[in-house]
């Protein structure tokens, strides 16, 4: 991989990684719906703005047209729902945290594409899913004996992780059903649909909750933040990246990515960082890189797994 292409995947990263600090400071002043909805939206506008920036409106309108229920059904499993899910999480866990959980998305990637697409599973990746899982369990164990922030209950704790990783589960059926269903359809015109369809998705949610108590510079500027870099940027990166290096190596910004959410909580919302995290986020990206296959073998077996 060439320099720029690394220097861009370290961006990439840092951007995803600071939509949890974004989310944290902006969920409590908006509200989850209208937050999210915020997000997407905003999102929606600058890659719409791009794709006709590059193709005629009518060939434009004309592949969102014809791809409309698949790009819907995308943008409510990849954006729409797992946002909120993300910020309702955010309520409780810490924006490290959250980043964390999010590094479990390609362990569900896996297991739905085996479960649902019949995609093999070696006794290598079976592995991987076994211990990323673990790693799941210790730090949401971590957060309940130690939790960080404010006073929180155990079944507090439990239920903003479970929906933590209900996000992680959409990410993972997202990812098959794309592979299914629009398979063809090139990357700017999905990043854009997905996004209009999330957009259409929370709007009616952001009016109804739209929270009556004035919402500060703060929170606005976070959201923007979402919207702007975390969203319309970022996927623009990705996609780029993509093109560029290929999926498989553009997918490996998953373990960069609690890297930075952990330092951006730690600097800007003064998070702790206790070692039981770090240990669980060890844990949780040595089973996402077996079961992706970034790690092709076991250095006490020799060899290379057959799966690559």
């Amino acid at each position: 991989m060439k320099a720029r292409n690394l220097l861009q995947l370290m961006i990439l990263a840092a951007l995803w990684g600071a939509s949890f600090l974004f989310i944290r400071i902006g969920v409590n002043d908006f509200g989850v719906a209208p937050l999210m909805a915020l997000r997407v939206g905003i999102g929606a506008i600058f890659l719409t703005i791009v794709l006709l920036a590059r193709r005629p409106l009518q060939q434009s309108a004309t592949l969102l047209r014809t791809r409309a229920l698949p790009l819907l059904v995308v943008g409510i499993l990849n954006s729409a729902a797992p946002f909120c899910l993300f910020a309702y999480a955010e309520l409780t866990l810490s924006a490290g945290v959250t980043s964390v959980i999010n590094a479990s998305t390609p362990l569900w990637g896996a297991l739905v594409g085996f479960l649902w697409l019949r995609d093999r599973l070696s006794t290598l990746r079976t592995l991987g899913l076994a211990v990323g899982f673990l790693g799941v369990l210790m730090l949401v164990w971590d957060q309940i004996v130690a939790p960080d922030g404010p006073p929180a209950t155990p079944a507090t704790v439990a239920l903003a992780a479970a929906a933590a990783l209900g996000a992680t589960l959409l990410y993972g059926i997202a990812a098959n059903y794309t592979k299914r269903y629009l398979t063809g359809v090139d990357a700017l015109t999905v990043a854009a649909g997905t996004m209009l369809g999330a957009t259409i998705v929370l709007l009616p949610l952001a009016v109804i909750d739209w929270p009556a108590a004035p919402i500060s510079l703060r929170a606005w500027g976070a959201v923007i933040g979402l919207g702007v870099a975390c969203t319309g940027i970022a996927y623009m990166m990705f996609f780029h990246l993509v093109a560029i290096i290929g999926p498989a190596r553009t997918i490996t910004v998953t373990f960069v990515i609690p890297v930075f959410g952990i330092l951006w909580g730690a600097l800007f919302l003064g998070e702790a960082v206790s070692p039981g995290m770090l240990e669980g986020c060890a844990v949780i990206l040595l089973g996402t890189a077996l079961a992706t296959g970034v790690v092709k073998r076991l250095p006490w077996t020799g060899t290379r797994r057959a799966d690559t």
